[in-house]
């Protein structure tokens, strides 16, 4: 669906980041094959025509490289990451980026479903149909208030952001994902945990905001059964 982070170059999809024309062959000295299946997300595009797709393993390690990622150290294994690993554990292999796919689409697939949550609670009369993706981008060094307010307090920085704009049957809504390293899921991989919301930019999504917090402060604040019992 996305590709990792923003890409500054010239031809690039304006909805995602992405060139406009899929880069799915090998780079030049590329040390094995990768697969250009890409998977059909169930994240329905604003402009009726499917759902998004997910880039292929081949177009992630190309976006990577133009990002200027040395993957010779990843393969050789010289990167610091890899530091007291033995045998294949030690290097980067075709199979780490099948896994590296995995979890940036399962990451998708919360983030929206995270999304809907929102939008079924606060806004289903208006739009009972349920919201679509127009459009999204990645940037990790643009950090939001509440990270920065969190940062402050002691924690850990995200590792990545997103900003979502959603089509709320016509109306544009911009949501904002943090993504922070949680541990990692035995049986998915997975180990991001995803703060998702709607961005302070407008009115409507204060209030929303707004709403959401005092549900959840009287939710904290009412007495348990144990507690009547």
């Amino acid at each position: 669906m996305s590709c990792p982070r923003k890409d500054k170059s010239n031809e690039l999809n304006p909805n995602n980041q992405c060139p406009l024309e899929a880069r799915q062959s090998p780079h030049p000295e590329q040390p094995f094959k990768l697969s250009t299946d890409r998977k059909v997300s169930s994240i329905p595009k604003a402009d009726g025509s499917g759902n998004w797709e997910y880039p292929s393993e081949q177009m992630f390690w190309n976006a990577m490289i133009r990002k200027g990622w040395n993957w010779k150290d990843h393969v050789e294994g010289k990167d610091p990451q890899y530091e007291g690993k033995q045998g294949e554990d030690a290097k980067f292999h075709g199979k780490d980026m099948s896994n590296i796919i995995k979890i940036h689409n399962a990451n998708n697939e919360t983030a929206w479903q995270e999304i809907l949550k929102w939008e079924r609670a606060l806004h289903y009369s208006e739009c009972p149909i349920g919201p679509k993706l127009k459009s999204f981008s990645g940037d990790a060094q643009k950090f939001t208030p509440r990270a920065r307010i969190r940062q402050f307090l002691g924690y850990e920085l995200p590792f990545d952001r997103h900003d979502w704009i959603v089509d709320r049957c016509g109306k544009e809504v911009h949501y904002v994902i943090d993504y922070y390293e949680g541990d990692v899921n035995a049986k998915t991989g997975e180990f991001a945990l995803l703060d998702v919301r709607p961005a302070m930019d407008s009115p409507g999504n204060i209030w929303d905001r707004m709403r959401v917090a005092w549900k959840r402060m009287a939710a904290n604040l009412a007495p348990s059964e144990k507690s009547q019992s």
